[in-house]
């Protein structure tokens, strides 16, 4: 059996009781998403976009899949507790790919804001829903966008309403939770309305030691003069195959940050497509991965730049160790007519062994003439004289290394906008490179 037929057949046999589970305007893309899956089966190396992470292998194995909707005799608002100094969030949980319902936080949101599972918002906000749900995670240009779509039951929705500013940040953690090995389809929409503003954090934890597979589509609304700030951090384990799709559409004089850290995982794979459809419009993309053992980290973003006076800046760090392999493949579009472009590439790698592997492919691609767009590539390896220079005032080859790798994964880190958190992530990363595993103060999920 190939790897498709296993989910053809899974989707065949149990189509009645995936829409019994799940939201009409969910229900109603699934038979297209089926059939463009069926059509496209998975992805192979030989396409552009995935030529660095063999997708048939990662999803070959037979996992189980929640259609039931069974609860997990856990209470994640109990059991764990985000201890990051001086920040202060609205914290809510995904539990798999279920939206966590008790215990929810005290602290309102300002009138009119919204975080809830999409199953719940599809029966609020039916228009809202239906206006915005799949209509830029295409199927029929994405096997695992067509995936997604068929299987997924549930997932987190995020609106903020027109000039509405909220200040706390909402905090999504993500916690896998299985005693068998589990498949996880999530879907998340964002949506900003003109002038709103927010700042998001998505964590991912796995609580248990199983094999766990995600896809993740994720679909953001950026209205006009809006301001959105989106970071997500992923630590999990080795056992841990993630597939995250992300597509966000931003409409004129809108500001989007986007922050994506990998610290521990097994195998990842970034889709980040960005759509500047108007002018002033302004995209920033930041990433740092931390790599070792056999894990595999593979970022691939696409900024199309629709029409002029639009702006956008990517910046992504790697450390790869031991046997570790990464792959950064970036594309910026400028299409015709969009005049005054202003857009800056730059992803910097850091091979601390003979035994790492990284692929970086930064790409441009403009049809316009009155631009300012560059982008670089470099692929490195320690510093030797840096290395003896510190090793020459006692510090050991360990730490030197450790100093080294930190100093060079410092750059991503200083770019993120909330200080408690830059802070935090700080820790971590130090954590990381001495080959700890930090946990928050506290949490009892954690291995």
């Amino acid at each position: 059996m190939n790897s498709e037929q296993q989910y053809i057949d899974l989707f065949t046999a149990n189509r009645g009781l995936i829409d019994r589970n799940s939201a009409a305007v969910m229900n109603a893309l699934r038979e297209q998403a089926f059939a463009d899956f069926v059509r496209q089966g998975f992805p192979t190396r030989k396409m552009e976009r995935y030529k660095y992470t063999d997708v048939a292998e990662a999803f070959a194995p037979d996992y189980g899949v929640n259609l039931k909707r069974v609860e997990f005799a856990v209470n994640p608002y109990e059991a764990f507790r985000c201890d990051v100094p001086n920040l202060s969030t609205s914290l809510y949980f995904m539990l798999n790919d279920a939206f966590g319902e008790k215990a929810l936080p005290a602290v309102a949101l300002p009138e009119g804001v919204t975080v809830c599972s999409l199953r719940q918002a599809a029966q609020d906000f039916p228009e809202k829903v239906e206006a915005c749900y799949g209509r830029l995670a295409r199927t029929g240009k994405d096997a695992l966008n067509a995936l997604n779509t068929m299987l997924a039951q549930d997932g987190l929705f995020v609106y903020v309403p027109r000039n509405v500013a909220v200040e706390r940040t909402i905090q999504v953690v993500n916690l896998l939770r299985s005693d068998v090995n589990l498949m996880v389809n999530r879907r998340v929409l964002v949506v900003l309305e003109e002038g709103a503003q927010a700042r998001l954090l998505f964590c991912d934890h796995a609580m248990d030691d199983r094999d766990f597979l995600t896809t993740q589509v994720v679909e953001v609304f950026a209205g006009e003069n809006s301001h959105l700030e989106l970071y997500e951090l992923e630590e999990t384990h080795v056992k841990n195959r993630r597939f995250s799709n992300m597509y966000v559409d931003q409409k004129r004089d809108s500001v989007v940050n986007l922050y994506n850290f990998t610290l521990h995982n097994g195998l990842t794979r970034n889709r980040t497509d960005v759509t500047l459809s108007g002018e002033g419009a302004e995209a920033n993309l930041y990433g740092g991965v931390i790599a070792d053992k056999e894990q595999h980290v593979d970022n691939n973003t696409l900024i199309d730049h629709c029409v002029g006076r639009c702006t956008s800046r990517q910046l992504y760090k790697y450390v790869m160790d031991e046997r570790s392999t990464g792959a950064f493949a970036g594309r910026v579009l400028v299409r015709h007519g969009a005049q005054q472009t202003v857009s800056e590439e730059r992803n910097a790698n850091l091979c601390a062994t003979p035994e790492a592997r990284m692929y970086s492919q930064p790409m441009l691609e403009i049809y316009a003439d009155d631009v300012k767009c560059s982008h670089g590539s470099t692929v490195g390896q320690m510093d030797e004289q840096a290395l003896f220079y510190m090793r020459q005032r006692g510090i050991s080859l360990e730490e030197a290394r450790m100093l080294l790798k930190f100093a060079f994964a410092g750059e991503v880190i200083d770019a993120i906008s909330l200080e408690a958190l830059r802070d935090r992530l700080r820790h971590l990363v130090e954590k990381r490179f001495r080959g700890e595993l930090s946990r928050c103060s506290g949490c009892r999920m954690c291995k």
